[in-house]
């Protein structure tokens, strides 16, 4: 579980609601059906039209990534690598066969059985990195959902004030509806830039940080694996792969 996330989250809210009390105004005041109608299904009406189902779909599913990411343990799998690497110089390709049947990743097990059949390092490499490219742009997509979302809401939210100010400007003889009218005016408003960045951006690029950490957890996998191929010594391997535990390297891609 990511609590980071989640305190993010409660935090934000916790701020808007809070500073209004503060403020001298009351919580229900942010409360409005209409409002939230307008923003929300707007955004989601405006998504589902720029997206494939697929990618709608594949959006959602990642969102708990949010909260509960994929831990990538680097660390774990250099070593894996270099145990790879000496049973694979003591007892031949071959050898890794009886590792096929532990081992539960499907990409490293790809990756072995490109090693036990005997593909050339080159082989290797671009058939794996292949596979990372492609899922890195499919998941890359999904990401945009909530970064679509993020942009959709907040005008959606000035539709949703409009909206309101019309349902005002048509009651103006009427004085005892215009309070709904402002209401929804004002709170579609936040909610469309209260959405957008308190959730919807947020999520997109925490998504991004978590798509990209996943792949640079396989590029281990493909630098180690070829290494294995080449036959080269396991200190050797060690050494190199070494340089995937670096702090910040996820960080630093991004820029």
């Amino acid at each position: 579980m990511d609590y980071l996330s989640l305190i993010g989250v409660v935090l934000g809210f916790v701020a808007i609601v809070g500073g209004t009390i503060m403020d001298g105004g009351h919580a229900e005041a942010l409360l409005n059906g209409p409002a939230l109608v307008i923003v929300l299904g707007g955004t989601l009406g405006a998504t589902l039209l720029q997206f494939p189902p697929t990618v709608f779909l594949r959006g959602l599913n990642i969102s708990l990534w949010v909260f509960r990411p994929r831990n990538q343990l680097l660390e774990q799998q250099v070593n894996k690598m270099v145990e790879w690497s000496a049973l694979a110089r003591k007892e031949g390709l071959l050898g890794l066969e009886s590792v096929l049947d532990t081992e539960i990743d499907p990409f490293a097990i790809k990756g072995l059985q490109l090693l036990v059949d005997g593909s050339e390092p080159e082989v290797i490499r671009d058939c794996l990195e292949l596979e990372i490219n492609t899922r890195e742009f499919s998941d890359l997509q999904a990401a945009r959902v909530f970064e679509a979302m993020g942009g959709y809401s907040p005008t959606i939210g000035i539709l949703g004030a409009v909206i309101g100010l019309i349902h005002v400007m048509k009651n103006l003889a009427e004085p005892g509806l215009l309070g709904s009218g402002i209401a929804t005016a004002f709170v579609a408003t936040i909610y469309g830039v209260g959405f957008a960045n308190l959730i919807f951006l947020p999520v997109a690029n925490k998504l991004k940080m978590q798509i990209l950490t996943m792949s640079q957890a396989k590029e281990l996998l493909v630098e180690g694996i070829v290494a294995i191929a080449e036959g080269e010594n396991p200190k050797n391997i060690e050494l190199k792969l070494s340089g995937f535990l670096i702090e910040n390297v996820t960080i630093q891609r991004m820029r």
